[in-house]
């Protein structure tokens, strides 16, 4: 499933510019692309090779992203993982930051305006294709969380990188210290695709239905751990209680990644997990965590496995909004032992 090539559109000499009128042409010369969602160290590193390096081009780049972020109890920070090991080139992307604002809830999407001041601000243009990478310590854990941003706000050319604790391992390039400056770019005001994205309402609405004789047969997946889910163990956030969503199916993303390095399984063994539990990939699928980040685990994996992108929504809220909207008397936190 993981496969990469890059192609390189070089013009005939007699269509380059002249001297004269290299100030108004600016047309890449050279354009490479990756052809699939996830990528290897090896793959990226073969394209970071033939990037243009240098501030003044206008061609596309690759640009690694870091997302690394840590849950709050954890104590780790993702800036600081990202100024001690990074990708050459990187910039980061933080999730705390980049969203909205305004909501009670700790990662809900940002504006478009937002997120086209951050990518501004980030120097990333619309053309340049985007690999973002997760922490050596956690394999994959929050990087397809930025990775689904982009996509929810029409970035054409995203990437996960499968991933940086092996790109270390394998022995190819890191930088560390204070990152580079970056200058600003154009970076246009995108729309939001609504198609990928579910709210409260709504899910409380299917959740009401699931079980019911007639009732739509979605499937609402939690990435959270089982514990987590049972209601057993608690939630990371303080007073938030634990458990799920009602008739809602338990994908801790530990089931989705090697147990040794942390990369995401092949297709081919995520779809035996997801058969395992019973998940059809002709029904719709909500995917949902703790607040949205982790739920793009189960998303990317379901893209590798060949689910029906048509099919599927992540709860941007999950359950932090869930656990603190829902009333008691309507029975909508499960527990089971």
């Amino acid at each position: 499933m993981i496969l990469s090539h890059f192609r390189c559109a070089v013009r005939p000499l007699s269509s380059l510019p002249t001297a004269r009128s290299l100030a108004v042409d600016r047309r890449p010369m050279f354009q490479y692309t990756l052809s699939t969602y996830l990528v290897t160290p090896a793959e990226l590193n073969s394209g970071l090779q033939k990037n243009v390096h240098s501030k003044l081009s206008t061609a596309p780049k690759i640009i690694p992203l870091c997302a690394s972020w840590f849950l709050p109890n954890d104590g780790r920070s993702g800036i600081d993982t990202f100024k001690e090991c990074r990708l050459p080139h990187a910039r980061f992307f933080d999730l705390d930051e980049v969203k909205d604002p305004n909501s009670p809830y700790p990662h809900m999407l940002p504006s478009a305006k937002h997120f086209a001041q951050a990518m501004s601000q980030l120097g990333i243009r619309r053309d340049d294709s985007v690999v973002v990478y997760d922490t050596k310590e956690l394999g994959i854990f929050s990087a397809p969380r930025v990775a689904w941003t982009l996509q929810v706000f029409g970035h054409p050319n995203v990437h996960i990188l499968n991933n940086f604790r092996k790109w270390c391992e394998e022995g190819y390039p890191t930088d560390s210290g204070i990152p580079e400056d970056l200058s600003p770019v154009d970076y246009s005001v995108p729309e939001l695709d609504q198609a990928k994205v579910v709210a409260f309402e709504e899910v409380k609405d299917i959740a009401k239905e699931l079980g019911k004789e007639g009732a739509e047969e979605v499937q609402i997946l939690d990435a959270r751990s089982l514990g987590r889910w049972k209601g057993t163990d608690p939630e990371p956030r303080e007073g938030l209680s634990s458990g799920h969503i009602p008739y809602s199916i338990s994908v801790p993303i530990s089931d989705l990644l090697d147990p040794t390095d942390k990369t995401l399984l092949p297709a081919s063994k995520l779809k035996e997990v997801f058969k395992s539990k019973g998940i059809d990939s002709s029904r719709p699928v909500i995917s949902s965590c703790g607040t949205g980040v982790t739920a793009t685990v189960i998303d990317a994996a379901l893209t590798e496995a060949g689910f029906p992108l048509e099919n599927r929504r992540v709860y941007d809220g999950s359950w932090t909004e869930w656990a603190q909207r829902v009333k008691s008397e309507e029975n909508l936190i499960r527990k089971s032992e």
